[in-house]
């Protein structure tokens, strides 16, 4: 579904990323991996032609560059790091935002579908008892839930997740992600998450792509990219071996 060619992207000073070749195809959960700095979350964003890019970014064949702002929102969601908070909007208000693409009808108040799938989901991410809370009282996980919301509520075929789990307690990192596999088994879908936790990469993931330095280094089925020598080059340190001793402690407990 989603294809990356050649692609090259910076911020004004040379770029960040360089020859980036990547595929996703539908039902794929494609973690993406690497040392802070690397490049991830500047690939995330020039696929959501959030940044100018050189290169090809390709849904099902076609370019992006080619999809007007609506038409691309029903294709492929972004959730980023940092999400601004311009307004003391309800956590419904928030989630209902994700509607825009669906039709004029949100712009004079949500149609009653769109009421539906924002209660849905919702009621998913266990927000539903805040649904009529300003966001600006929520706590960091309460508002990363609710920013998860919106992009879930969007429904695109593609999302694109930069931590998704950041700020989240653990019952709630397994809750979503077991949400999100399920997700993209139940149709013509692809998801495409940067991961810092490689725990939750290994358990996740049907396929990896390991970044450093701008570039990727490995890709492929999670436990070929994990298992290889370009981890540890990645980051520097023997992570097999620190994750069987830290899983060791826990059977003295």
């Amino acid at each position: 579904m989603l294809e990356i060619q050649n692609l090259y992207c910076g911020y004004g000073r040379g770029d960040v990323i360089r020859d980036i070749h990547l595929r996703a195809a539908a039902g794929e959960f494609l973690c993406i991996a690497g040392p802070n700095g690397c490049g991830k979350s500047t690939l995330l964003k020039a696929a959501a032609r959030l940044l100018p890019f050189r290169g090809s970014v390709k849904i099902n064949g076609l370019e992006t560059r080619d999809f007007s702002r609506k038409n691309l929102a029903k294709e492929l969601a972004l959730l980023g790091q940092n999400s601004p908070l311009y307004f003391p909007y309800t956590v419904e208000d928030t989630a209902a935002l994700g509607r825009y693409a669906h039709g004029p009808a949100f712009f004079g108040g949500p149609s009653s579908g769109d009421s539906q799938a924002v209660h849905r989901i919702l009621k998913i991410l266990e927000l539903e008892e805040l649904g009529k809370i300003p966001i600006d009282r929520l706590s960091g996980g309460q508002l990363q839930r609710v920013f998860l919301a919106r992009t879930l509520v969007q429904d695109p075929r593609i999302i694109l997740l930069d931590e998704p789990t950041k700020h989240l307690d653990l019952a709630h990192q397994i809750g979503l992600l077991d949400y999100l596999a399920d997700w993209v088994k139940a149709g013509d879908r692809t998801i495409v998450a940067v991961l810092h936790d490689l725990n939750l990469a290994l358990r996740y993931g049907t396929a990896a792509v390991l970044m450093a330095e701008g570039c990727i280094t490995a890709q492929g089925p999670v436990e070929e990219v994990f298992s290889g020598q370009a981890l540890e080059d990645a980051y520097g340190m023997d992570i097999r071996n620190y994750m069987k001793n830290l899983l060791e402690k826990w059977k003295y407990i």
